[in-house]
This record gives C-alpha cells, structure tokens and sequence, in this order.
C-alpha cells in the first residue's frame, strides 16, 4: 500500500474511500466505562452508524465473547437490523481474518475506528492496521476507556503511530464537505438535529424562525 496521506485536501475523509469499524460496544464494557459518560459515547456511536448508512460507507460490527459480554448495543443494531456482529475471540480485530477480509474485499484505505476500550480494543487494531498502510482514523468520543488517564494515553500513544484522532461531528461532515450535495445533506441535517447536542438545537430554532410570519404592519 501507499505511504498514508496526512497533509492538504488529500488529508480529509471521503466517503467512497472510508469504511468504518464499530468495536466491541457492548455492556460488559460499558459497566466499567469511566473516561466519558456513557450517555455521551452512546449518542455520538448511534450518530456516526446513522451517518454511515446515509453515507453509503461501509460498516462493520464486532464483539467479543458477547455470549459473556452482552451484545452490541441497540442503539447500533437498530441501524444495521440486518447484520450479525462479527464475535470474536481475539482481544485485537486486526487478528481476526472475519473482520480484516471485509476490510480488504472492500478496496477502501480510509480506516476509521470506534470502540471500547481506546487503550485496548481500538489501540491494538488501529496501530497494526496503521503498519499495514491504512489511514487510520480513530473517533474518540465514539470511544472510551476505564478512566480519562487511560483513554488519553491511548489516544496519545496511536498518534505517535501516525493515527488521526477526529469526533464524530467532523467525520460527518467531512463526508458532506458540500451543503449543495442535496442527496445526503437534508437526512444530514435530521441526524443533527438528533444527535448533535446544542448545534442541532439551534438548527431547529433557526428552521422555526424561518418558517415563524412576519407580523403585517397596522
């Protein structure tokens, strides 16, 4: 594979060159989940599978031991109704040819990764796909760790391997880039609205106000 891009346009994420890779978010690790609060990991993981499917970007579910560790949370399946997550035995994704198969079958070199835990489940993977030449970007707050000093270092540690930490709100919008791209930028717009915190509130206010009369003069 090609040295990995990091610098100009070339940098950004596309969504024809991106497929995304949901670890492990299950409740085994959600109970021990001390770096975010989980409400907030929940959202912002239900927002980026929601704008994968309208992206067209190919997704991937995997557990670990869910038989153990409980299955994936809803809020993710009820994206994907339709696909089994990928169970797991090893602790690093990148080990198991079930999931790294899809990932080269689809041709697409933009990684991007979420999970739990950022020190275990995303570091493992993300390094050595990283190695392999893929462009490795990792959504930190779709992630999360058993305490903020442990996500952080993660975080630090993967960076030094030439991995990109990025949120969930600029991976979408990266993907749009372009409001006069109609096809997507109206269910765009929806997804905000429910999951991205107050600038989805202030969407909404401004569609009121746009739709509100102006009163006639007397």
């Amino acid at each position: 594979m090609p040295k990995n891009v990091k610098t100009g346009l070339e940098a950004l994420l596309r969504p024809e060159d991106s497929i995304l890779v949901l670890i492990d978010h299950q409740p085994f690790q959600f109970a021990n989940l001390n770096s975010h609060e989980p409400t907030m990991v929940i959202n912002a993981v239900a927002g980026i599978s929601k704008a994968a499917k309208i992206f067209n970007v190919p997704t991937i579910l995997t557990t670990v031991i869910e038989e153990r560790g409980g299955l994936i949370i809803k809020q993710i399946q009820d994206v994907f109704p339709e696909q089994k997550p990928i169970n797991r035995t090893f602790i690093n994704t990148w080990q198991d040819p079930a999931v790294t198969d899809v990932v080269a079958k689809s041709g697409r070199k933009q990684l991007i990764i979420a999970g739990l835990w950022t020190e275990v489940c995303v570091a493992m993977p993300a390094i050595q796909a990283a190695g392999e030449g893929y462009d490795v970007f990792v959504i930190t707050d779709a992630s999360g760790s058993v305490s903020k000093e442990a996500h952080d270092m993660a975080v630090r540690r993967m960076v030094q391997h030439g991995i990109t930490p990025v949120n969930w709100v600029a991976v979408v919008s990266e993907w749009q880039r372009d409001w006069a791209r109609t096809e997507t930028a109206g269910q765009l717009a929806g997804l905000m609205t429910e999951h991205a915190g107050a600038s989805g509130v202030a969407y909404a206010w401004e569609l009121q106000l746009l739709a509100t009369p102006v009163p006639a003069e007397k």
